[in-house]
């Protein structure tokens, strides 16, 4: 597995130079050579992995998560691979706080339907809010769409440590078998969404079973076995490779604002661009994640729209394409934005 890069402020800066230089001597040839490596090492990885190896999610819950009541917005995540601790399953939550979890939705990439992360703001059990958002919430960015076919709600998410299971308590057997216009890959990307979600709010990797009743047995979820509990995928087979946390959709900014996100691209370079509403790119860059190939790694960099006209722009982060467009092309995720 490859090691974390660490990107220090100065760093970062002078290896964006040597890069944006790097890229734009490369040919045809080495983009392609470059691409049939990658191919190479990311079947290697994707061969190798299953999920992550730690007990900890990488939601780590966003600075100042919790808040007094009518608060609104997420704040940005933090970079840290260290959760916030996690939270006690002995504790009530007080039905008046909001707090900001990862919620995860379906969106469609080049290499089909992959799950996009938004943070959002629930009331009361963070998990159950979450769980929730995932069965019946609306994606604040249109592009997305919820990954169950049925709307409906969670009775209880707890962590069983003693167990090692986080037990999602089901009111009935709505979601038990997969409708007939979904397929069995559509029901493993829905229960995926659940997983990663809960996993998420409550900080720990431990895996997901689904029951009827307090201490019932296992159930399952769109045909889907839960007994023992389901695993997350590994985050490169059923997460989007490039995700956009900040701008949020349909946010307003002006001058220099900060734009962030998690992504595994090609040499850890993120372009991005800011389109008018004729699809023109008006401004351009990239970032430098801190780091590629193994797992998704936050990026983020500065964007300076001080020169565009007032009005609506989409905000675009990307993959690198290594392959020089013969592959089938750079995952993206978009934000429409309005500058003022």
């Amino acid at each position: 597995m490859s090691t974390r890069e660490s990107t220090m402020t100065s760093q970062q800066t002078s290896q964006q130079t040597s890069q944006q230089t790097s890229r734009s001597r490369r040919g045809p040839l080495h983009r392609t050579l470059a691409g049939a490596a990658v191919t190479a090492l990311a079947l290697g990885v994707l061969a190798g992995c299953g999920d992550d190896g730690s007990d900890r999610a990488d939601d780590p819950a966003p600075a100042g998560s919790t808040s007094s009541p009518g608060s609104t917005g997420p704040s940005e995540p933090t970079t840290s691979d260290e959760p916030a601790e996690s939270p006690s399953v002995t504790t009530e939550p007080d039905p008046g706080e909001t707090s900001t979890v990862p919620v995860y939705y379906v969106g469609d990439s080049p290499m089909g339907p992959r799950l996009y992360r938004e943070f959002r703001r629930v009331s009361g059990d963070p998990a159950l809010g979450a769980a929730d958002m995932v069965a019946a919430g609306v994606p604040a960015d249109p592009d997305y769409r919820a990954a169950f076919p049925v709307d409906g709600s969670f009775s209880s998410v707890r962590l069983d440590e003693q167990a090692g299971l986080i037990i999602a308590q089901v009111p009935d057997d709505r979601w038990a078998d997969r409708p007939a216009d979904m397929s069995r890959k559509q029901a493993e990307l829905a229960v995926q969404a659940l997983v990663y979600t809960v996993q998420g709010a409550l900080q720990s990797r431990a895996p997901v079973q689904v029951v009827g009743e307090p201490g019932g047995p296992a159930v399952p979820m769109f045909g889907i076995d839960t007994d023992g509990g389901v695993a997350n995928v590994d985050q490169l087979d059923v997460l989007a490779l490039v995700s956009v946390t900040s701008p949020e959709s349909g946010a307003e900014v002006s001058g220099t604002f900060t734009a962030s996100g998690v992504a595994s691209s090609f040499e850890a370079t993120v372009p991005w661009e800011v389109r008018d509403s004729s699809g023109t790119v008006v401004l351009d860059g990239f970032s430098t994640a801190e780091g590629w190939m193994d797992r998704l790694y936050p990026w983020q960099s500065e964007v300076d729209v001080s020169g565009l006209a007032p009005g609506e722009y989409t905000f675009a982060a990307m993959t690198d394409d290594p392959s020089g467009g013969e592959g089938p092309g750079p995952f993206e995720d978009t934000k429409v934005i309005s500058v003022g």
